[in-house]
């Protein structure tokens, strides 16, 4: 398909060069579509590709089909494989006497990946590696680095528009056209579809062309970008969880998956269209998986619940992979274990938001934590939203998890989970100092109350000084008394000293005996302030205690 891309977008070039036209001087770069035009077309050729893919499909099961299945002539393929396309973008369908909600997910990626490479075409044919501002040096200001990721990111949504506008308008074309007796289309459903995926497709795949999975996710602010990526990691893990426990219960229940198959007798093509079948509902199955980790669990009909509480089934559509439901009646209680999943993946995602974008505070990283588990739950709900729906009326009315209890369980457990593992992972952070990030955040918080501080340090000073004016305490002049005190310990630990008569001074008769030359007489030296001066009174009594005074009694 890049090929026919490149090769449409090449050859009115080619014509164009030859053709003197005026304001245009042939070269290949001169000659650029606008990006609604390059949309235009990769929009349409989208929508070509994809309904080739799906007619071919069908014209296979309409041949090994028996007559009259899938209706009358080619024209009744077409119109079949078209509702298929419109039925890849998640859009229902109204039948008599219901509806059928019900789609599969898995077909979902053959119109994402057309949309991904149509994208990839489109950024390249309106040449917006180009117009993209280049990459900035390190040392940049940060008001040009925001500036730039603005920039690229209204380019982004420009590009997605320009792409999923077209395509929307297209397939509400298509909608009105296969309508009949029997399926029609809900039009606003095909139109929201289809711009949505559209949107998404087309961004991520005009992102791409900055460069590595990584620099996409540079163009979101680091706080936005720890959310992001600690609510995929949440979710990676549940769903991962999820097939685990499908592909399990599969390999369990094996061989009522067997009898299944056998009953309906497929044949050997419409065997494979079976499997086929099953396989693009795979992904459903694991979103269902995932509610039931989460704990709600999912519905098999209207009065039917499959929970880690318990099983409680009716009559189920004869679906080979519907083998795999446990049996009715209470659950193990071991199986509780799995609720326990959402929580591990809780933590990672709160660890992962605090490596990413650490806080300075202590009471900032649970709340981050917490928004994680707010995104993952939101998100978890869409996804058990979309992965159930109809089958038609009566009791296949409500098939597949509810979406806003897995949207409250997830919330919840992952929420909590992240907020506690965000909260001590940024402690220990702050504790160790091992993050530059965290230590320099911690100082400039530290600075900003340093004036608080000081105001604190001035205000006790004051009201000490206000207390010793009024006499409620006493000024450091009077606590501080001359001399040197002897406490209790001292008195009864220092050693009495002795003074004989027959004492004589020993460096007095040295200095006798080894006269020393005539030196300049040292400076006076200020008084010592530590020795009494005992014929100064102060104008008062001066008492001194006599320590040694026990020892003359």
């Amino acid at each position: 398909m890049t090929a026919l891309f490149d090769q449409l977008r090449t050859a009115p070039r080619n014509v164009l060069s030859r053709i003197p036209l005026p304001g245009l001087t042939g070269d290949d770069d001169d000659v650029r579509r606008p990006l609604p035009v390059s949309g235009m077309l990769a929009a349409a050729w989208t929508l070509g590709v994809g309904l080739a893919v799906l007619t071919t499909l069908t014209l296979v099961g309409w041949i090994a089909a028996p007559r009259g299945a899938l209706g009358a002539g080619l024209p009744a393929v077409f119109r079949t494989a078209s509702q298929l396309w419109l039925a890849a973008h998640h859009a229902g369908f109204e039948i008599p006497g219901g509806s059928v909600g019900l789609l599969p997910l898995g077909l979902t990626v053959l119109p994402a990946f057309l949309l991904y490479r149509a994208g990839m075409w489109m950024a390249r044919d309106a040449d917006l590696r180009l117009r993209l501002p280049a990459r900035l040096p390190k040392n940049t200001p940060k008001e040009v680095s925001n500036a730039r990721r603005r920039a690229q990111l209204v380019l982004i949504a420009q590009a997605g528009i320009s792409l999923a506008a077209p395509y929307a308008l297209l397939a509400g074309l298509i909608a009105l056209v296969t309508r009949n007796e029997i399926t029609q289309p809900f039009l606003g459903d095909v139109l929201v579809s289809h711009l949505v995926l559209a949107f998404i497709a087309g961004s991520v795949a005009v992102a791409r062309t900055i460069g590595p999975w990584r620099s996409m996710l540079r163009l979101l602010p680091e706080r936005l970008r720890s959310v992001v990526v600690g609510t995929s990691a949440a979710l990676a893990i549940m769903l991962v969880a999820g097939a685990v426990m499908v592909l399990g219960a599969v390999v369990v229940n094996f061989g009522q998956v067997q009898e299944l198959s056998g009953i309906l007798a497929p044949g050997f093509v419409g065997g494979l269209l079976l499997l086929l079948v099953q396989g693009l509902y795979l992904l459903n199955a694991v979103i269902w998986g995932l509610a039931y980790i989460a704990g709600p669990g999912f519905a098999v009909g209207t009065g039917t619940l499959v929970a880690p509480t318990g099983v409680q089934l009716g009559t189920v559509p004869s679906l080979p992979i519907l083998g795999a439901l446990p049996e009715a009646g209470p659950t193990p209680a071991w199986v509780m274990i799995v609720i326990a999943v959402p929580f591990v993946a809780g933590a990672v995602a709160g660890i992962l938001v605090v490596r990413i974008s650490p806080s300075s505070s202590y009471e900032g990283a649970p709340l981050w934590g917490f928004v994680c588990g707010l995104a993952t739950g939101a998100t978890a709900g869409l996804l058990a939203a979309l992965s159930g729906g109809s089958l038609g009326g009566a009791r296949l009315s409500a098939l597949g998890p509810a979406g806003w209890e897995v949207m409250l369980s997830v919330t919840l457990e992952v929420g909590v989970a992240a907020g506690i593992a965000a909260g001590l992972a940024n402690w220990w952070l702050i504790f160790r100092g091992h993050n530059t990030a965290v230590t320099k955040a911690a100082a400039k918080v530290g600075t900003a109350t340093a004036p608080v501080r000081k105001a604190g340090v001035k205000i006790a000073k004051a009201a000490a000084s206000a207390a010793g004016k009024v006499g409620f305490a006493e000024s450091e002049e009077l606590q501080k008394l001359p001399g040197y005190w002897l406490d209790a310990t001292e008195c009864d630990t220092q050693p009495i000293p002795v003074i004989r008569d027959d004492w004589e001074d020993e460096h007095a008769s040295a200095a006798a005996e080894n006269p020393q030359k005539a030196r300049r007489p040292d400076p006076p030296r200020p008084p010592r302030r530590d020795i009494v001066d005992e014929t100064d009174d102060k104008g008062g009594h001066v008492i001194y205690v006599d320590p040694y005074a026990w020892d003359r009694d």
